[in-house]
């Protein structure tokens, strides 16, 4: 029997998402060997196994994993069905309103798109589709440092606001210049990611021989030469295994919080510290006169045993005062972000299923992720009696 391109993909899709191979999302569906059309997909979680079976298995590999044997990973999920809900009743939430306000820039629901790296390994467009699809959903998309597309290409993609993902290192000068660039290119806030100071033993990306943080094919300013040369044409410089695991001294492994106290003078823009996960540290935070965080753990792919986002929240939004408090990781459904708001977050960033939607369906298809969370939003709202994000407070919880 012939089979053609389409049966294959087909059969490829069904044993990628029935495989224990992939263990770290701990929801990935069975779709029964096929690919649906866009409008056929119901949930995030089905955006996965059609973008593993469309791109490249190390591009696949890159977004999908962890760090070690991916327990931080799964548990970011797990954490989740900890949190139960009090909903209230005869409550009129006829009129739900999602929209709220970041740094003076108004969204229609508190959902962001998160830093990730190499947008360009899932789709032609790259970072310019993803801008767009958060242009069409009239939030924000935070741009990585390590974009396989220009920053200035990305900030003039749509009229929609970005924010950009600063990286420091390997030098002084290089962060700087990728801060200038940032702000003369209209970036309206930077989030400094601190949770990185040595690179992770992520598995996946060594059994497919790459060396680095990132995927093959990004230039990123982060190692060996500097932004400036690499736009001159210069190849990015190769790295070593013993720069990927942090055994050579370089700036990123010498930064305190003097590094924020001047990346605040010299940014001219709103400056969030991306990587936090206690209390101590958000209150650092406040001390250095922070203009917000984001309680992360990097999805994941950093430190593993380290505590999901959702479990340390609460004491990150106490110690925060009236700084404005973000959270991402492990965000996959309405009522994760929901659990998140009632908790003290301002916003949720989700990085994997824009990448699921990218790589699955394009600029289509990550619109589409955005929209199916906003819908799930709406819909657990509404079912909890909170007609707006004013409304909704920890007493909406139980632990």
């Amino acid at each position: 029997m012939t089979i053609d391109r389409r049966r294959a993909v087909r059969a490829l899709a069904g044993y990628f998402a029935a495989s224990p191979l992939a263990h770290g999302q701990l929801d990935l569906p069975d779709l029964g060997g096929r690919i649906p059309g866009l409008d056929g997909l119901v949930n995030v979680f089905e955006f996965e196994p059609v973008c593993k079976a469309r791109v490249l298995k190390s591009a696949y590999d890159y977004v999908a994993g962890g760090v070690d044997n991916e327990w931080s990973l799964r548990h970011n999920r797990e954490a989740f069905d900890k949190i139960i809900f009090r909903p209230r009743m005869l409550v009129d939430t006829s009129k739900l309103d999602l929209s709220t306000t970041l740094f003076g820039t108004k969204i229609d629901f508190p959902i962001l798109i998160a830093p990730t790296a190499g947008h360009g390994q899932l789709t032609q467009d790259g970072e310019l589709a993803t801008a767009r699809a958060a242009a069409a959903m009239q939030t924000i998309m935070v741009l990585s440092t390590n974009s396989s597309q220009p920053y200035e290409k990305v900030a003039v993609a749509t009229q929609a606001p970005k924010w950009f993902q600063l990286y420091a290192g390997p030098d002084m000068p290089g962060t700087w210049e990728r801060v200038e660039r940032a702000k003369s290119s209209g970036f309206k806030a930077i989030a400094l990611t601190v949770d990185g100071p040595y690179q992770p033993h992520r598995e996946r990306m060594l059994r497919n021989r790459i060396q680095t943080s990132v995927p093959p094919g990004v230039n990123t300013p982060q190692y060996g030469r500097t932004a400036r040369r690499q736009r001159e044409g210069e190849e990015p410089a190769e790295v070593s295994r013993a720069q990927y695991y942090g055994l050579t001294t370089t700036l990123i492994h010498q930064l305190d919080w003097n590094f924020y106290d001047e990346l605040r003078k010299r940014a001219g823009m709103p400056v969030l510290i991306k990587g936090i996960v206690t209390a101590e540290d958000t209150a650092l935070a406040v001390k250095h006169g922070a203009d917000g965080i984001v309680v992360s753990n990097h999805g994941g792919r950093y430190l593993e045993y380290a505590p999901a986002t959702i479990e340390v929240l609460a004491e990150c939004v106490d110690a925060a005062g009236k700084m404005p408090v973000l959270v991402d990781s492990g965000f996959r459904r309405g009522t994760d972000i929901l659990k998140a708001l009632a908790i003290g977050a301002k916003a949720v960033l989700v990085g994997r299923p824009t990448l699921w939607g990218l790589g699955a369906y394009g600029e289509a298809g990550a619109k589409r992720v955005l929209e199916l969370l906003r819908t799930e939003l709406a819909q657990a709202m509404g079912l909890c009696g909170k007609p707006n994000l004013a409304a909704i407070d920890r007493k909406l919880l139980r632990m």
